[in-house]
Parts: structure tokens; sequence; C-alpha cells
């Protein structure tokens, strides 16, 4: 083996882990926001106009449709605590739904009832995958919305009464995603308006 090839990959190898701790107070002190995946520290892009259009309204109309109910909707600023047996995750979803709120000065929550990611095309394949399979690991979750912003289709992860979750797909403009769970719903009409959709 080439000789600088080993002592690449021996620094690597050594990359110094982040504790839950420094993870957090620099992600208060910093610019840009980070996922977390035990102990490794990863930095987001930032999203398109079309993006971020679709995630305010999604946070718009759930607030709406919530106001004067218990639950309340957070935006893309407030982390997801999600812990595995051997590591803990955070992550950045595009909102989420909130029953039973973490502590007001906390910088994250653990307890998410619904969870929307708004799919980027830089980070599909990560969102439909490892972090869609960690949402559903967390046992508040009762549904999961993945957006697909150039199609206008939504993907709906509900879970079920006696386990596991179903998968609805809904594509048409006037399509309603019932959320029963909070006493509230979400108009596509609503979720894709002045995206450029």
């Amino acid at each position: 083996m080439f000789p600088g090839y080993r002592f690449l990959m021996a620094r690597v190898e050594q990359a110094p882990r982040v504790s839950i701790p420094d993870y957090l107070a620099g992600e208060q002190a910093g610019d840009v926001k980070h996922e977390y995946l035990g102990g490794t520290v990863h930095a987001m892009a930032g999203g398109s106009n079309r993006h971020n259009a679709i995630a305010t309204n999604a946070v718009v109309a759930l607030g709406s449709g919530l106001r004067g109910k218990p639950c309340r909707p957070f935006n893309s600023d407030t982390k997801v605590r999600i812990e595995y047996p051997d590591h803990t995750r955070f992550y950045y979803p595009d909102a989420m739904v909130v029953c039973e709120p973490n502590p007001p000065d906390d910088h994250f929550q653990e307890r998410p009832v619904v969870v929307v990611e708004v799919l980027s095309e830089g980070t599909r394949r990560t969102d439909l995958g490892e972090k869609r399979d960690a949402y559903l690991t967390m046992p508040s979750l009762k549904v999961l919305i993945l957006v697909e912003p150039e199609g206008g289709r939504v993907t709906v992860h509900r879970r079920q009464s006696e386990g596991g979750f179903v998968v609805e797909v809904l594509d048409g403009p006037e399509d309603l995603i019932p959320l029963p769970e909070i006493s509230a719903e979400l108009a596509l009409r609503e979720l894709f308006e002045d995206s450029g959709r």
C-alpha cells in the first residue's frame, strides 16, 4: 500500500468525535446549521426559494389550524433529538408539530407528533433513507410528511394503532392531508402556495 495513503487513512479514522454539549453550544454560537449523527457533525446546505416557501407554508398553515389547541408547530430552526440505544442524532426538520414540548430554554424537541420534510435534490437520498428511517423510530411520531417540491406530490407515513406505518400518496391540488392526531388538516393548495410549482 502507498505509505501516504496509509497515513491519510489513519488521520481520518482518528478524527475526534464531538460531544453533545459541544455540538449544542456550537449550534447556538454559529451561523451555519449542522446535523449530528452519533458524534459526527454535518453542515447543512441552504434550501432553494421553492423549498423555503413550502416549508414556511407548512408552518403557517399548521399554526393557523392549531390556534387555541394544545399542540404547536416549530420551524426549521428547531432541532429534533432522536435517541438510539448506542448513539444520539439531531436533525432539523423543515416543520414539526409538538404536543408535549421540551422546556422553553432547550434548543431541541424530543417528542414531535408530526414531522414535515421538504425534499431537496442534493439531500434526497439522505431524506428518503437515513432521516426518514430515523424519524419513524420515534415513539411520539404519528405522521411523517415528505414533500416533493417539483412535482407537487406528498407522501404521508401514518402510524397505525396496531403498529407500523401505512403510506399515503397525494398529488391533487385540492387534496387534503387529514391530521386527526392533532385535530387539524393540511391542504396541498396551502402547502404549495406561491412556491412556483
